[in-house]
């Protein structure tokens, strides 16, 4: 227990300085439409190399980032840096596609967080059409007049919402029901097994169904083979991100990848 508790406050002092010493830095996930095969968008994924460590993992050091109260200022990086990646690529001349970052519960409760977007896109000269912001139903788990404010004023900034993880929590009915969304991406926990699993299948089924009725993209993510695929598609899904079309990339590689215009065999 000493030895853990150790770990973790070296951890937190090595955060601290993270930012100062440019230790983050961003990975992109593509994501792909199951009707054309095409690049859809790309999720902007945290890493931090920690010096005189193996990589670690954002399971470890992102529970740390929020208990000490340093997700704030973290998450207004990656927003500011996928904000100014994205518009860089335009600026190459490579097809423009949204940019989706992760809002922590703590950012998304912020009341100057619709603020503080609006500020970032002038800074970098950003479209709003070309970020997405995701959050979980964890993050929106709290007074719904409030909430509905919160998503309201994202939703004027003109930025794409998506409900992460879809099916993990509570009030998935409730929110898809309220509030505007554009799209949810259906949790790998569920997409793990859809090819063996009779009750995973009829659970994707069944989301996938529902998002279509609400004229809301699903997106699956985690997907990693070609049965997952096929089901996917079969099922009327919209899109899916996962090893099977390509691991997070490096900015570089992302915009070789956009490039090539390489597209998903369906």
């Amino acid at each position: 227990m000493n030895a853990r508790a150790y770990e973790r406050l070296s951890m937190e002092g090595s955060l601290r300085q993270a930012l100062e010493r440019n230790e983050f830095h961003l990975h992109y996930q593509p994501q792909v439409d199951l009707r054309t095969g095409a690049i859809m968008g790309v999720e902007a994924l945290l890493r931090w190399e920690r010096p005189g460590h193996e990589s670690v993992s954002p399971s470890v050091f992102v529970p740390v980032l929020e208990s000490s109260g340093m997700i704030g200022q973290v998450g207004e990086w990656v927003l500011r840096e996928a904000c100014r990646q994205n518009r860089a690529w335009q600026q190459q001349g490579l097809m423009p596609v949204p940019v989706a970052v992760n809002l922590s519960a703590i950012q998304f409760n912020r009341r100057n967080m619709a603020d503080t977007i609006s500020a970032i896109l002038a800074e970098t000269g950003l479209e709003p059409r070309w970020l997405e912001l995701e959050f979980t139903e964890s993050a929106v788990m709290h007074d719904t007049r409030e909430v509905g404010n919160i998503i309201g004023r994202l939703d004027d900034l003109g930025v794409q919402l998506a409900l992460d993880d879809f099916g993990t929590g509570y009030s998935s009915l409730s929110y898809l029901r309220r509030f505007h969304l554009d799209k949810i991406k259906i949790d790998q926990s569920f997409v793990r097994d859809i090819d063996l699993d009779v009750d995973d299948a009829a659970i994707v089924t069944a989301i996938i169904g529902m998002a279509r009725n609400l004229k809301v993209a699903a997106v699956a993510e985690g997907v990693e083979s070609r049965a997952q695929c096929e089901f996917l598609r079969a099922h009327g899904c919209d899109g899916m991100q996962g090893y099977l079309f390509s691991k997070p990339l490096s900015p570089d590689d992302f915009a070789a990848l956009l490039k090539s215009g390489r597209t998903l065999t369906l």
